[in-house]
């Protein structure tokens, strides 16, 4: 194995110079264009994406960077499948759910019609299979041609003192098994033929609208298996679904604590699930880009900065008669952020490691992009030194701390603190773990793959501002999560950008420590990614 040489963060901070801010009015400028009407929200596959495309490797050439796709191109493709889910046909038993109001339905099957009859409907509390944990909510069960109906997040997110489930998933801290994705997953692993989560706003992190936004569409990475995703999923409105529990004679609430015991087994409803769905589906091919800075010592070791350019595109009016759904913070002003670093590194003198701007495509459907690219990676996972992830900053100005998302993954966060203590800020652990927020961004795509990551994401807990302090960042969250995914997700001539600036300018210096140094960040012991970055050892000198 090769020796590693580890060097103290504080160290590193020292022997650099300090960096000059970012231009608050540079992210501000870039974010009103990226957010215009003209980019029609940025969906992947639409004339919105070519124009962005073209934009964003416009900036690029500008500052002179490289080309960092494969085969010396500027991007990468996605090939997508993309569905659009039409109205018809869902009823409970004798009950018809109304898509949207009761019950939110998609594809990411490549059909003409989702068509299911008396399917037989089975709460399988949440849905983990976890052996490393003691964990097992399927006993067995067969779930073949069923709907599974699952509870969201983790059997711990609600438990207390005496529960078998307390502390077995890190507490109130979401792990992968709370997502929504890995109940799709494992509902397709045991041959459901739909998944269906209860939703409610505690447990999912973000309200019922969020959940509605897509309005039928959905995408997925073309697959050789495309039964490895279920035919059907979707979410239950949580009111709907305690209807629906108790018309089979079910406490929806005594299960939810059931269901926090290790003894759970799988509750059979009284109703049949029928559907009956016209599905619109396409293929088509994204794109992400990706460009370089090429270092001058170490070219093949690579620290790359990430966001997302992909919106929610076009969609129903909203009550101002508005169907763009902009996405200015989510993910535009990610976006502007990581153009500001290439910028301003472009200007510097070179680094010694490489550095990749990834600008990703799909992460709204589920972290395509990403995805495509972990799986057919341009610079191998064992030889990138870090992911820093720019997703959705605070525009209420300045702050007097940072949020950290995922406490205790890895040892970048070591970093953040003494970057911040550079800027006389601190660091602030995530206010809401349980919404998994560190599973929910593009950097996770990589995470997988065993790459150290960093992920700065405002929705994370409320800024302690240096006007209003929490009060004033809570009043901005608060406001902020209404126009999540929607089409007031828009610029603002108001905003006060100072203190997204000084979240870029930590990435900035981080950054630069790490490409001018012989630096590996390290995962911690307890992190579930440690055991796959340590494989790769020998490759790292």
């Amino acid at each position: 194995m090769s020796a590693f040489r580890f060097l103290p963060a504080a160290a590193l901070l020292a022997a650099s110079p300090t960096v000059a801010q970012v231009s608050p009015e540079r992210l501000s400028a870039d974010v009103k264009t990226l957010a215009s009407d003209a980019f029609e929200g940025r969906a992947p596959g639409t004339r919105g994406e070519t124009k962005t495309i073209a934009w964003l490797i416009a900036q690029f050439k500008a500052m002179k960077a490289q080309p960092g796709g494969p085969n010396g191109s500027w991007t990468q493709a996605v090939p997508l499948v993309h569905t659009r889910m039409g109205s018809g046909t869902v009823r409970a038993g004798d009950a018809a759910l109304v898509q949207g109001r009761d019950v939110y339905l998609s594809t990411v099957r490549g059909v003409d019609r989702v068509a299911i009859a008396n399917a037989p409907m089975v709460f399988v509390g949440y849905g983990v299979s976890a052996p490393e944990r003691g964990w097992d909510d399927f006993k067995g069960l067969d779930l073949k041609g069923k709907v599974a109906v699952f509870l969201v997040n983790d059997p711990d997110f609600e438990a207390v003192a005496g529960d078998d489930s307390k502390g077995k998933f890190g507490d109130r801290r979401m792990t992968y098994y709370g997502r929504w994705t890995y109940k799709y997953e494992e509902a397709a692993r045991r041959g459901a033929v739909a998944a269906l989560i209860v939703h409610d706003t505690a447990g999912a992190g973000y309200g019922w609208n969020t959940v509605t936004a897509p309005a039928g569409e959905n995408y997925d990475i073309v697959r050789k298996d495309p039964e490895s995703r279920v035919m059907l999923q979707g979410w239950l409105e949580g009111g709907a679904a305690t209807r629906l529990f108790a018309a089979s004679g079910l406490d929806l609430a005594a299960l939810r604590k059931a269901a926090r015991r290790s003894d759970f087994r799988p509750v059979a409803l009284k109703q049949a699930f029928t559907t009956d769905l016209p599905v619109k589906h396409d293929t088509a091919v994204s794109q992400n880009v990706l460009a370089k800075l090429p270092g001058t010592k170490h070219a093949d070791e690579i620290v790359m900065f990430g966001a997302h350019w992909d919106a929610y595109g076009i969609g129903a009016p909203d009550a101002q008669g508005r169907t763009i759904r902009p996405g200015a913070n989510d993910d535009g002003l990610g976006v502007a952020g990581v153009l500001e670093l290439a910028r301003n590194f472009a200007k510097a003198p070179r680094t010694d490691r490489s550095l990749v701007f990834a600008l990703w495509s799909g992460e709204e459907r589920g972290l395509l992009g990403s995805e495509t690219y972990a799986v057919n990676p341009v610079y191998p996972a064992a030889q990138t030194v870090a992911n820093l992830t720019l997703d959705i900053l605070q525009t209420a100005g300045p702050a007097k701390d940072v949020m950290l998302v995922g406490a205790g993954q890895n040892s970048l966060e070591d970093m953040l603190g003494d970057a911040a203590k550079a800027q006389g800020r601190v660091v602030t652990p995530e206010a809401l773990p349980e919404r998994g927020l560190f599973y929910r961004a593009d950097h996770f795509s990589v995470a997988r793959r065993g790459v150290p990551t960093l992920l700065l994401m405002a929705i994370s807990g409320a800024p302690d501002l240096v006007k209003g302090g929490r009060t004033a960042g809570q009043a901005w969250l608060d406001g902020y999560m209404k126009c999540y995914h929607q089409t007031c997700d828009a610029w603002g001539a108001d905003w006060d950008l100072r203190g997204a600036a000084q979240d870029v300018d930590l990435f900035k210096t981080i950054g630069t420590k790490l490409a001018n140094s012989r630096l590996w960040p390290e995962w911690r012991a307890g992190s579930e990614f440690k055991s796959v970055r340590a494989e790769s050892a020998g490759e790292r000198k």
